[in-house]
């Protein structure tokens, strides 16, 4: 037969338990409620916004919650995502009214998805002083698709391949040029060094030296000629002192010439004046003469000395 503990033997029940208990779940209540709260209001739940609406051929990666950024920054969020009559995609954005300010007539929104799969919404405003976005716009939104530049990516990668690999295959043009350029290289090794590589061997070189050789004689014997004791140049500097007495020579005689044609001017001046002297004196003959004539006439168309045909003769 078990013994039985007394009642007086087990410890006393805490008091209040119950109370206590919903006080608890009452305070545990309230910061769970409190931190919804702030969780709402640091996302801007309780912030007044304005309703945008974006045109898409495509929703793939859009859902409701999503931000919209605008210089790397959230200024909306996506609150709701339709598909229209028309078959588009409608996308309802909020945006925070003091975060407006930054959307413009002019502005340009994306839908950007990346490789790994994530999306983005961006909003673009290259011109701050246009005329500010009004509320309930509707704008298209530009699909920018990172993965769809993947095939175009692969097939140039192959591309690029084959290329290398048909520039590397024995009988390709870049193993022919290193053939060519191996034996210029070893040419250049021998006696004449790059000449010799140039040329296509020494043999040639040695032709090439040869002739500049017999072309230096040349030159030595033609500047002892033309620049020598005897030579051109003393024969040319003769010469010119020879022409430089001719042209003395020239210049006094026209010195001479010149005196000569002074003086004829002078002669000339001098026989000028006695012409100019001559006319006057002939017109003053010639005046007394007409003088005379009028006299004359005067006389005959008097009488007793009156004609009947009068005539008077001038010497």
């Amino acid at each position: 037969m078990t013994d039985q503990i007394p009642d007086s033997a087990l410890p006393d029940e805490p008091k209040h338990v119950e109370t206590k208990a919903v006080i608890l779940l009452v305070f545990l209540g309230l910061m769970i409620c409190g931190f919804v709260f702030y969780v709402m209001y640091a996302r801007g739940v309780f912030e007044p916004t304005q309703r945008l609406t974006l045109v898409a051929d495509d929703s793939t990666g859009v859902i409701p919650g999503m931000d919209m950024t605008f210089a790397g920054f959230p200024i909306g969020r996506v609150r709701q995502v339709e598909l229209a009559d028309t078959g588009k995609v409608n996308i309802l954005v909020d945006v925070q009214s003091k975060d407006a300010k930054w959307l413009r007539a002019s502005s340009v929104f994306t839908l950007e998805s990346s490789i790994v799969g994530e999306t983005r919404l961006r909003a673009y405003t290259g011109v701050l002083t246009d005329a500010p976005l009004p509320a309930g716009s509707t704008r298209t939104v530009l699909r920018g698709d990172a993965t769809a530049e993947i095939p175009r990516i692969v097939a140039t990668a192959r591309g690029l391949l084959e290329n290398l690999e048909t520039m590397t295959s024995s009988g390709s043009d870049v193993n022919t040029s290193l053939s060519n350029l191996s034996a210029v290289t070893g040419r250049m090794s021998g006696r004449y060094g790059v000449l010799g590589g140039a040329l296509g061997g020494d043999e040639e070189a040695k032709k090439l030296m040869e002739a500049l050789d017999r072309v230096n004689v040349i030159l030595a014997k033609a500047d002892q000629r033309v620049f020598g004791q005897a030579g051109v140049m003393d024969d040319a500097q003769a010469a010119v002192r020879q022409l430089d007495v001719v042209l003395k020579d020239a210049s006094a005689t026209l010195k001479k010439v010149d005196a000569v044609l002074v003086e004829a001017q002078a002669v000339g001046a001098n026989t000028r004046e006695a012409t100019e002297d001559l006319s006057a004196l002939r017109g003053d003959v010639d005046a007394s003469l007409r003088k005379v004539n009028r006299l004359v006439e005067e006389i005959n168309r008097k009488w007793p000395f009156a004609r009947t045909n009068p005539e008077i003769k001038l010497p």
